[in-house]
Order: C-alpha cells, then sequence, then structure tokens
C-alpha cells in the first residue's frame, strides 16, 4: 500500500503540471484583465471540480468495480475538449464582432459568472483518469489506506494548478501584452481551441 501513496503522490505531481489544467484559465484570465487573486481563485473552483468528479470516480469504483470506469471513459474524452473548443470559438467570434464593445460592470460580472461556471463544468468532465487504477488495487486494503490517498491527491493537485498558474501570470507580466491587446481575443481562442483538440488527443 505504500507504493500505491507514493505513486498517487507522484501521478498528482505530475498530473498538476498539464497545461490543459491550467492554461484555459490563465488564458482567460489574461483576455479578461482579472488580477492574480481572481485567476487563483478561480483556478481553485475548477479545480476543486476537477478533484471531485475524479474523487466520485474512485470512490465509485471502490464500492461498483471495473464496469463504472468502462462506461464512463467513453465519455469524457469528447466532453472536456468540447467544451474548450467551443469557448475558443466564442471569444474568436467575440472579438471579430464586439471588437470594441465595453462591457457595464453588471454584464462583466453575470459574464464572469458563466465563465466560471463553464470551467468549472469543464474541469469536472475532464476527471483524472489515471489515477482511478489506484483507487481499484486499494480497495482490497483498509479505507483510511485510500481516505490518504484521496487526500494527497486533492491536496498535491489543487496546490500544484495553483503554484503553477502564479508562476505562469507573474512570467507573462513580463511581455509586452498591450502591444497584443487589439488581438487578445484571436490569442485566447486559439489557444483555449488548441487546448481543447489537445486534450482529446492526449488524455
Amino acid at each position: 500500500m505504500v507504493a500505491l501513496i507514493f505513486g498517487s503522490l507522484l501521478l498528482s505531481l505530475l498530473h498538476a503540471i498539464i497545461p490543459n489544467h491550467w492554461l484555459p484559465i490563465l488564458a482567460i484570465g489574461k483576455k479578461e484583465k482579472w488580477q492574480l487573486n481572481e485567476v487563483l481563485s478561480i483556478t481553485a473552483v475548477a479545480g476543486l471540480s476537477h478533484v471531485l468528479s475524479t474523487l466520485l470516480i474512485g470512490w465509485s469504483l471502490v464500492f461498483f468495480g471495473k464496469e463504472f470506469l468502462k462506461f464512463f471513459s467513453a465519455f469524457t474524452p469528447f466532453i472536456a475538449p468540447s467544451v474548450l473548443i467551443i469557448i475558443g470559438i466564442i471569444f474568436i467570434y467575440r472579438h471579430h464582432r464586439h471588437k470594441h464593445f465595453h462591457i457595464a460592470d453588471q454584464q462583466h460580472q453575470s459574464s464572469k459568472a458563466k465563465m466560471i461556471l463553464t470551467l468549472s463544468l469543464a474541469m469536472f468532465f475532464s476527471p483524472c483518469l489515471e489515477i482511478e487504477a489506484f483507487f481499484l488495487a486499494a480497495s482490497s486494503q483498509n479505507v483510511w489506506w485510500t481516505v490518504l490517498m484521496s487526500a494527497i491527491y486533492a491536496v498535491v493537485t489543487l496546490s500544484g494548478m495553483m503554484v503553477w498558474v502564479g508562476v505562469a501570470y507573474r512570467g507573462l507580466n513580463k511581455f509586452n501584452w498591450h502591444a497584443l491587446e487589439h488581438k487578445a481575443g484571436i490569442i485566447t481562442g486559439t489557444t483555449l481551441i488548441l487546448t481543447g483538440v489537445a486534450t482529446y488527443f492526449i488524455h
């Protein structure tokens, strides 16, 4: 069981580095001019949604076995990539359609809330299927080992995502984004679409 704990820790560390877990949030944050604390808060919300769906599947496997994973994995490769691609298309459309449109504060807050909900849903439907094998292996052990493994995965994944977003956000601040501001919609949309495509082929 110690090997399972170590393996889940290593997988969680690698899992948090995957760009498609935090790059869309960072890209949207830059486009919408969110402050770092806003981006980190939204990363936490979306990341928590991602962790929750992974743990729901994991604990379901503990109780119901392999068939649930086979059924669920038939759908998850398509849902999250599709959502990311659709968001990207919307951003590119908005760039060409409303290039100089300024949103009122109330509309902005509503749009932000919808974006958070959309990102959270995309993350929820993109669980970490790789770690589910650890739950299957742990199902024959004491339940507290599975609880410990779940806690390690949740903490490492969430903290890792937030660390990478923070590092990347500060790094991007060194670039002259003002010069590219008029193409921000295209850049953001393209980033999201490419991330969605990559997520489909690399999952």
